[in-house]
C-alpha cells in the first residue's frame, strides 16, 4: 500500500469485498499514467462528499511507480498476461472485461474506469447506480442502424440480427465507464466471446470492445449512464491532457494534499476557450484573411487568451499546435516555419500577440528566432 500522508481511513484500499471496486487498466505510454492518476486523485477529491463510506481502488499496470504516492493496490501486469488477456487476436481493448471480470470473482460490486476521465462527484455516486440487473456505462450514444456505412453495420448487422442477437434499434455504448453487480458478470465474458467471433469482420474497428458489450446487454439487462458524474474527455484530448499535465507540475509530488485534492475541481470539463464576445472580435478581425490562415490565427489567439484558471491558462501550447496540426491538414502539407511567421507577422497580429509572438515561433517552429 502507498503512503498516505494521514489520509483519511475511509479512502484508503480495503481488502474487505464488501468494498465497492474501483479498477483502473493503465499500460503503454506515460501519458496514460499521467491520465490516470489525475483521475484517481479526482476520485479521492470526490470522495470527501462520502466521509462514511469505503473505496477501494485497484490500479492493474505495466508500471508501479506512477501510484507509489496513492492509497491504491497495483497488480503489476507482465507480457504473458497481457497477452492472455488480449485475446487470440491481440486486440487490446478485450483485457477490460476481462479485468473487469476478474475482479468481480472477489467483490460484488466493482466500476471500471478509463485513464481519461475525472470525476465530478463522489465516486459512491456511480455504484449507487449499481445494481444486479443494471450495466453502467459512461454514456449511451447513437442506434446500431444510424451508420450503416459503418464496417460493424455493414459485416455484422445481418449475423447478428439473424442469431436475434441485434437489430438496428441497439443503442450503442460508450464503454468509458464499465459498472457491474457480481450478479450479472456473465455480461463480460459474452463480450469477450463477441470480440473473439467478431474480430475478423470488424476491419480493426477501434470500437469493438464497446460494440460487443453493447450486444451482450441489448435485451438482457437495464442500461444506466453517468456522464453528470464523470467526464470522459475522448474528444479534444490535448487540450486536456495539458490541464491534467498541469495539475501533475503543481502536484504530483503529493497528490494528497488539500490543496492537491482542491485543485483537481479547477480542472474543469470546459474547454478552455476566450470568452464568446472576444472570440466573436476575433472573427470579425480575421474575416478578411485566406480561409486556412483565418482558422490557424483563431486557434493561435485562443491559446493567446489570458484565464483567470491556471490550469486553462496551460492550455496555450496545446492550442498552438492544434491551430498547426489543423493548418497543415487542410493545406495537406507541413506548414513551413517562413509561412508560419508570415502569418503571425500581420500587424494587428503582432500587436494582439505582443511578447507571446516569439513563444508561438519557438514553441512551432524551434530552430527559428522570429
Amino acid at each position: 500500500m502507498a503512503q498516505t500522508h494521514g489520509f483519511p481511513r475511509y479512502m484508503l484500499l480495503t481488502q474487505t469485498c464488501r468494498a465497492p471496486q474501483l479498477v483502473y487498466l493503465v499500460f503503454g505510454k506515460n501519458t496514460y499514467h499521467q491520465e490516470a492518476v489525475f483521475s484517481i486523485a479526482s476520485a479521492l477529491a470526490g470522495m470527501r462528499e462520502s466521509p462514511d463510506e469505503q473505496l477501494a481502488i485497484q490500479v492493474f499496470s505495466d508500471n508501479p511507480e506512477p501510484y507509489r504516492n496513492l492509497p491504491v493496490q497495483v497488480h503489476v501486469l507482465d507480457a504473458a498476461t497481457r497477452e492472455a488477456w488480449n485475446g487470440p487476436h491481440g486486440y487490446h481493448f478485450r483485457a477490460k472485461p476481462v479485468v473487469l471480470g476478474q475482479v468481480l470473482k472477489q467483490s460484488s460490486l466493482a466500476l471500471l474506469i478509463d485513464t481519461d476521465t475525472f470525476f465530478h462527484a463522489s465516486p459512491m455516486e456511480l455504484f449507487r447506480r449499481i445494481q444486479p440487473g443494471t450495466l453502467l456505462c459512461n454514456a449511451v450514444g447513437q442506434r446500431y442502424g444510424d451508420n450503416k456505412a459503418n464496417p460493424l453495420h455493414r459485416n455484422l448487422a445481418g449475423m447478428l440480427n439473424e442469431r436475434g442477437l441485434a437489430d438496428d434499434r441497439m443503442p450503442l455504448l460508450n464503454s468509458g465507464v464499465i459498472g457491474l453487480h457480481q450478479d450479472d458478470a456473465l455480461l463480460l465474458e459474452q463480450t469477450t466471446a463477441l470480440i473473439d467471433e467478431c474480430f475478423a469482420l470488424a476491419e480493426g474497428a477501434y470500437t469493438l470492445e464497446e460494440f460487443c458489450l453493447s450486444i451482450a446487454a441489448y435485451r438482457t439487462c437495464q442500461v444506466r449512464d453517468c456522464p453528470d458524474l464523470i467526464h470522459h474527455y475522448w474528444s479534444r484530448k490535448a487540450l486536456f491532457r495539458a490541464k491534467v499535465q498541469a495539475w501533475l507540475r503543481k502536484h504530483g509530488h503529493a497528490p494528497l494534499r488539500q490543496q492537491a485534492l482542491d485543485d483537481t475541481r479547477l480542472v474543469t470539463a470546459q474547454l478552455p476557450r476566450p470568452p464568446a464576445m472576444r472570440r466573436l472580435a476575433y472573427k470579425c478581425l480575421t474575416l478578411a484573411m485566406p480561409a486556412a490562415q483565418r482558422q490557424f490565427t483563431l486557434e493561435i489567439l485562443y491559446g493567446c487568451y489570458r484565464h483567470h484558471n491556471e490550469f486553462d491558462r496551460a492550455c496555450a501550447p496545446a492550442w498552438w499546435e492544434k491551430a498547426k496540426a489543423n493548418s497543415e491538414k487542410r493545406l495537406r502539407r507541413q506548414l513551413e516555419p517562413r509561412q508560419l511567421e508570415r502569418w503571425l507577422d500581420q500587424p494587428w497580429v503582432r500587436s494582439i500577440l505582443g511578447h507571446q509572438r516569439q513563444a508561438i515561433v519557438q514553441h512551432l517552429a524551434p530552430r527559428q528566432t522570429g
